[in-house]
């Protein structure tokens, strides 16, 4: 589906991101988009650069001066999320990957569990690894914890097989059999999940009660013009800002009949979260704050469901805040 010469498969997205990561040195460099998913930014923060003397910057990708500058000698692996998790930035990959391959031999690495193959390929675009969280739309029905990285280069290849292998990150019979069955569903779900996505989006940001809201689709959208350059489709996630505080979040959470409060994405039903206090709740205050991440700040999942259904829900659920 990425248009890879091999694919391997882990028993998460946080096993496929590990094993490539074990490939680094004590002195290596990574440098990572600032706004990454909270488990892959936890473990380069607390647990790979402490116990490894590997470094890692942190860094807007969208400042492309910058970029260039931080890409040192030492850096083996660059890591971008695109979109970004949970604000949904958006980045020029080619733009990117050309800056990369230009100035370094690391490795660029693209985790494009968001958007899917379906939406958008990177290593179309220069990446040289795609990583999936397979846990989300791959599967697609909150049923199975699995990763993949797919890359072309067959010594790259043989090394993190040697490594998934000793570290026993491999997928297991039973969650491949079921990331299978999701995947042969992927492309209609994915479809129909965007769909809903750019109607709720619409009426999210025309809401009163919604001080800003962001999906990929709007022409508000800060990258919107990246998207249609990179990806076919907007895919299935929007976050949004509420006027007021936690409490008026709290609110509006607790009123929701037809999405359900919960992590995870990527499946047939509508989720909803608070990143906050959820998934992004190990990412320190300041760094928090300087992302968007505030208290008024929500993150949505959208599923398959009926559209009006999804519509009705949102609508009085807002109006109760």
């Amino acid at each position: 589906m990425e248009k890879s010469t091999y694919a391997i498969a882990f028993n998460s997205g946080m096993c496929a991101t590990i094993t490539l990561l074990n490939t680094l040195k004590r002195g290596d460099h990574i440098l990572c988009v600032d706004d990454v998913y909270g488990g892959t930014q936890r473990y380069m923060r607390r647990i790979l650069g402490p116990n490894t003397e590997v470094e890692v910057t942190f860094l807007d990708f969208n400042d492309y001066k910058a970029f260039g500058k931080a890409i040192l000698p030492n850096t083996k692996i660059v890591w971008l999320e695109t979109p970004t998790n949970p604000t949904l930035k958006c980045y020029d990959i080619k733009k990117l990957a050309d800056a990369v391959h230009k100035n370094s031999s690391a490795i660029f690495v693209v985790d494009n569990t968001f958007f899917t193959p379906v939406n958008q390929q990177p290593m179309t675009m220069g990446a040289d690894i795609v990583m999936h969280s397979v846990s989300k739309y791959i599967g697609g029905h909150s049923d199975v914890i699995a990763g993949a990285l797919c890359l072309n280069d067959r010594k790259l290849y043989d090394d993190l097989m040697f490594i998934m292998k000793t570290m026993g990150t491999g997928l297991p019979a039973f969650e491949s059999w079921l990331a299978l069955r999701g995947s042969k569903t992927m492309e209609v779900r994915v479809l129909k999940a965007a769909q809903n996505a750019m109607s709720l989006a619409k009426l999210i940001e025309a809401h009163p009660k919604v001080e800003k809201c962001v999906y990929p689709g709007l022409k508000s959208h800060p990258q919107h013009g990246i998207v249609k350059k990179n990806a076919s489709g907007y895919g299935g996630m929007i976050s949004f800002y509420l006027k007021g505080n936690i409490k008026m979040a709290d609110r509006f959470l607790r009123s929701l009949k037809v999405v359900t409060l919960a992590e995870s994405l990527g499946g047939v039903e509508s989720l909803i979260e608070h990143p906050a206090l959820m998934t992004h709740g190990s990412v320190p205050a300041a760094h928090r704050a300087m992302l968007g991440i505030a208290d008024n700040f929500i993150r949505m999942s959208v599923g398959i469901e009926t559209e009006a259904d999804l519509l009705q829900d949102m609508k009085q659920a807002l109006d109760k805040c």
